[in-house]
């Protein structure tokens, strides 16, 4: 009855020639959700969402209004874009992931899984779209349905490799070993790619079986040494046993056959580090700067280097060639402005913001100076515009969490706990320093969070 009126009133303005103004109908849509009238706001929606706009600006104009809708509260609005616009592009699978996002931040369980099972029967090619529906069933601990769903995908997606290892995470996640090796087994029979191989010694590794992780990595780096990630934990496990002589020649043959690995050099300059030899780690570094020109995460691990051996002047100098190498370099701009005696910091990091202002390494700095000035409105802020340009720095939450635990309430850490874990993030040094960490790796993110903050120290 509503969409005949609504259809009724546009027919009847366009035969009296008025022209129907899309921007003010999209806000009395706005205005009807907030008083409650979903049916109206979705059929206003509707009947005007393609007006003036060309057939080829569709799909981006509706993505926009979609957004514009969310970031304004106004959640029907949004759906009923999506819902249109998945009306109209029902195969295209940006569209469904746009909106499965969005049902995921915005809407229930429920509303994200019948989703997503409109979307599979669309777009059944779509991996992420089967991945994220067995997700769903699977944090909903109905781990029977993602399996279910798990295996319709690999009948659509035979021999996908992100299938595969979705299922053995799955399996892993559940403590159900046995199904993961077999499953891993098979992948590597039917399904081998580096990535397989990998995950398989991992999963030995996380199990403690170090011997059948070891026996594993020596088959894959024989068929695969083009894989950096293979030889760096070919060289930690190696490290974890002991075994420093063969870790340093696992190190060695990785950056020979995979030179443009950054971590790889960084984790072969860490093991003499450790073992005390740090004219050997600067050696290391020097050989991987000149392999790697202008690399800031190479000369970020020099100055670093320096200043554990408590060389404050060589580590000053080598950060200023660095600054010159790398301008625009957020991770080094951070780590100088920390570098800097107390009255310096401010004019550091305002040189550094001119530079990198969108970078999240230099705003999330530029939160810990505020902490330590002890303005924490203004720290506050800035943790939060640091999250909202990148959601995904683990480090960024966790010296967030840190701050709330010490100077906000419990809601306000329980918020940056839930935001978290909303946003799973996966970088970050410090964060994969935790996450990583083979004791660690039944850790939940917001385990995970709390242990990254406990390890952190208070800025100063």
């Amino acid at each position: 009855m509503v969409e005949k009126i609504i259809d009724r009133a546009l027919t009847s303005l366009r035969a009296n020639m008025v022209e129907i103004n899309r921007e003010q109908w999209l806000k009395d849509a706005e205005e009807c959700e907030k008083a409650g009238s979903i049916a109206t706001c979705q059929a206003i929606i509707r009947a005007v969402i393609g007006v003036g706009v060309e057939d080829e600006d569709r799909k981006h104009t509706w993505m926009d209004d979609a957004d514009s809708f969310s970031a304004d509260g106004v959640h029907e609005c949004a759906r009923a874009v999506f819902a249109h616009a998945l009306t109209v592009f029902p195969s295209k699978k940006s569209v469904w992931l746009r909106a499965a996002h969005f049902e995921r931040a915005h809407g229930t369980r429920e509303t994200l899984e019948t989703l997503l099972q409109k979307a599979v029967a669309h777009c059944p090619k779509a991996e992420v779209l089967w991945l994220m529906g067995a997700k769903s069933k699977w944090l909903a601990e109905d781990i029977p349905a993602a399996r279910s769903i798990l295996s319709l995908a690999f009948q659509a997606n035979p021999n996908s490799e992100d299938i595969w290892l979705a299922a053995v995470k799955l399996e892993s996640e559940n403590m159900e070993y046995e199904r993961a090796r077999r499953l891993l087994m098979k992948a590597r029979s039917s399904a081998p790619t580096a990535r397989v191989w990998m995950k398989s010694a991992k999963l030995e590794w996380q199990l403690g079986d170090i011997d059948k992780g070891l026996e594993l990595l020596n088959e894959a780096v024989t068929v695969y040494d083009d894989y950096p990630k293979l030889w760096m934990m070919l060289g930690q496990i190696r490290e974890q046993a002991g075994q420093m002589d063969q870790a340093r020649e696992a190190f060695g043959h990785g950056v020979k056959k995979c030179p443009h690995a950054i971590p790889l050099w960084n984790l072969m300059a860490r093991l003499e580090v450790r073992s005390g030899h740090i004219i050997k780690a600067r050696a290391i570094l020097e050989k991987a700067r000149l392999k790697n020109p202008q690399c800031p995460e190479l000369w970020l691990e020099a100055v670093r280097v320096e200043i554990q051996g408590g060389l404050k002047d060589i580590a000053n100098n080598l950060m200023a060639k660095a600054m010159q190498d790398c301008p625009g370099s957020g991770i080094l701009w951070a780590e100088a402005i920390f570098m800097e005696a107390r009255p310096q910091r401010k004019t550091k990091s305002v040189d550094a913001l001119k530079r990198c202002e969108h970078d999240a390494n230099v705003l999330l700095a530029v939160s810990k100076l505020f902490w330590t000035e002890r303005k924490l409105q203004k720290a506050r802020d800035w943790f939060n515009r640091t999250l909202k340009i990148e959601p995904d720095l683990g480090d960024a939450w966790a010296y967030f969490y840190k701050f709330e635990l010490v100077h906000g309430t419990e809601e306000q850490t329980a918020e940056v706990t839930k935001k978290c874990v909303l946003a799973e993030p996966r970088h970050g040094e410090a964060w994969c320093g935790v996450s990583k960490d083979m004791s660690n790796w039944k850790k939940k993110t917001g385990e995970v969070l709390e242990m990254v903050a406990q390890s952190l120290a208070v800025p100063t």
